[in-house]
């Protein structure tokens, strides 16, 4: 068996099994599933997995995080479900910011990677040719390179045209052969144009159309549009073209129909929305460049957490396939390098060895560029690092902008985007502002960050005990470190933050959740110790055996009654078993006083843990787990 291969299978049970799931995609660090039914998956589940960082629903995606190493389970995952038939509905049910984003990522993630290489090997080129000089520009090494980097971005159409049938639900291959057409050889170059213009043009069986002065190659919205056409089409052709003759007839017909109509219609149209689309980004950056880097270099992490930064990405990527300059996504690149600083801080200043541990390889991948190790696993719940390097991010932002530092061609992420900031003369400048800049922003993120600080959480793990270990042999402990809290009330179950004392609603007492008791008894939710009962009886707080405290706070204001409608049936220092009866009200009574009888049920040292999970359920039993904490 592999190495994530139990881990691919876990996934796959807890997204709702290979039945649910429409689609699957990747990126660095994350699986990107299009599930039929997202309430099919157990979230909380795969969030307590394991080798899951944590899970994301954003852009109509349930994506889980997994970390530098994704590529590795994706593979074993693929394993898992086998070949995906395209589905004619994969789209979000989300709104149309969610489906544009969507459409957009499902496209461009699979050959994002390769972009980034190609634009890589043209600024290695531009570096060469910049120490070697011109008798290097001239040979044929200088050639190969730039067939290596030029190439992708002049058929991009072909590449896209698979990505996006794919994503449409359409036949892959088609959409090869559609985008084909638009880069073929006369068409790409002008030639066409110029061979046909002394007998009146471009025409398809006399109705004119023209072609772009740089052709198709290196477009985007073309071959999207008409791929999404030709998906369509594909669909009703194959609902009336008899099987027989299925194979070759409904490509035949379906090219037949998308070519001429994107020569004649869908190509000049979508050049134009590209266009107003791009030269809109553009006007905004070009109101105030510092105004726009500060802004989107602060939100940039928040953006990436929420799929939401692939709504910028594809119009960088057409400015620079089209050989324009770009400064669109300059403003980006320091907050990963202040995310990482901030790392370093909460590495060197915490007490908790898990924490320090965590911390090492997040670093490393920071580097990289690669940040939802260092986001999810370390600032974010940290809270204040999280946000002091999105303050960085927005300065260095503000800073790139006003230097105007300028992307020529793509490049990678982190350290590996220098490449794509040299000029294709050879020039170095922005390349070397950007290495200053980013040193720059991880010195501030890990000042800033270690400056304010962060509530540390001190290890308190202990050694695991021989009746401890012996569960986990037998297989009767699931996950050490995974503490379950049972209800202790009977009834509804409601998010903590609609409790009406705001003390709990804002977590000050630690994370939970809110009960409005449907029976009168408060039961030990785990095996452990009352560790205090107030004289009114209205509250009990308890330790686990375990080392959670728990505080059951019965009703609002209710400690005004003094004890009456509540009957304690321990005592405080009590030892208790799970089950054991604590305490008995009379909901009726009270509510008849005027008081509220909802529940908060408090992990009070919270900060012990690296999670709380609440239950999703509606309803709960005292037999129900209410609570898990990841230690």
């Amino acid at each position: 068996m592999g190495k994530y291969d139990e881990l691919a299978q876990n996934i796959v049970r807890e997204v709702g099994g290979k039945d649910n799931i429409n689609s699957l995609t990747n990126c660095i660090t994350r699986l990107r599933f299009k599930l039929k039914d997202d309430n099919k998956a157990n979230t909380e589940v795969l969030k307590n997995m394991d080798g899951v960082v944590t899970v994301m629903q954003a852009g109509g995606q349930y994506q889980v995080v997994i970390g530098n190493h994704v590529p590795d389970v994706r593979k074993a995952v693929d394993e898992v479900i086998g070949v995906l038939e395209p589905v004619a509905n994969d789209g979000p049910k989300g709104n149309l910011f969610d489906r544009f984003v969507d459409m957009i990522s499902g496209i461009f993630q699979p050959i994002l990677a390769p972009l980034s290489a190609a634009g890589m090997l043209k600024g290695v080129n531009a570096v060469l040719a910049f120490a070697l000089g011109a008798s290097y520009s001239a040979g044929p090494t200088y050639a190969v390179f730039n067939a290596m980097g030029d190439g992708l971005f002049l058929f991009l159409p072909i590449f896209i045209g698979y990505t996006a049938m794919k994503k449409f639900g359409g036949s892959p291959f088609l959409g090869m052969m559609i985008a084909s057409s638009l880069v073929y050889t006369g068409f790409i170059d002008g030639s066409a144009t110029a061979a046909f213009a002394e007998s009146g043009g471009l025409n398809f069986f006399g109705i004119p159309f023209s072609i772009p002065a740089a052709g198709y190659g290196s477009t985007v919205m073309p071959i999207i549009a008409s791929t999404a056409f030709a998906a369509l089409l594909e669909k009703q052709l194959r609902k009336i073209i008899p099987d027989v003759v299925k194979l070759f007839l409904v490509p035949f017909f379906a090219a037949l129909i998308t070519v001429p109509l994107t020569f004649l219609v869908i190509g000049p149209i979508m050049n134009v929305v590209s266009d107003a689309l791009g030269n809109g980004l553009i006007a905004l950056q070009g109101f105030s460049p510092i105004l726009f880097g500060a802004i989107l270099g602060f939100s940039w992490q928040i953006l990436v957490m929420f799929g939401m930064h692939w709504a910028i990405i594809p119009f960088a990527i057409i400015a620079l396939s089209q050989g324009q300059p770009t400064q669109l996504l300059i403003a980006s690149g320091g907050v990963s390098f202040a995310q990482t600083g901030a790392v370093l801080a909460v590495m060197l200043k915490t007490k908790n060895a898990k924490l320090k541990e965590l911390s090492i390889p997040a670093f490393i991948s920071g580097i990289f560029g690669v940040t939802e190790p260092a986001i999810y696993g370390i600032t974010l719940p940290k809270k204040k690092p999280f946000w002091a390097s999105c303050v960085i991010g927005g300065i260095t932002g503000a800073i790139s902008m006003g230097l105007g530092i300028t992307a020529y061609q793509m490049g990678g992420l982190g350290i590996f985007r220098y490449t794509g900031q040299i000029s294709p003369d050879g020039d170095i400048k922005f390349a070397i502002w950007s290495m200053i800049l980013d040193a720059a922003a991880l010195i501030a993120g890990f000042a800033l960050a270690y400056a304010i600080g962060f509530k540390d959480d001190e290890d308190t793990t202990t050694p695991m005990s021989k009746e401890e270990a012996k569960l986990v042999a037998t297989g009767k402990q699931n996950k050490l470190g995974k503490n379950e809290v049972v209800s202790p009330v009977k009834g509804s179950v409601l998010p903590l933050s609609q409790c009406k004392d705001q003390a709990f609603a804002q977590g000050a007492l630690g994370k939970g959740v809110l009960i409005e008791p449907t029976e009168g008894i408060v039961r030990a939710p785990f095996d452990g110790t009352v560790m205090t009962l107030f004289p009114t009886k209205h509250a009990i707080g308890l330790i686990s055996d375990q080392g959670m405290e728990l505080l059951i706070h019965i009703g609002m204001d209710t400690v005004q009654l003094d004890g009456k409608h509540f009957e304690a049936k321990v005592a405080q220092g009590d030892k208790v078993k799970k089950g054991d009866v604590l305490v008995t009200f009379d909901i009726e009574a009270i509510k008849a006083a005027g008081f509220s009888v909802e529940t908060p049920v408090i992990v009070t040292n919270t900060g012990d843990y690296l999670d709380i999970v609440e239950t999703q359920n509606g309803e709960v039993t005292s037999k129900d787990t209410l609570i898990t904490a990841l230690a």
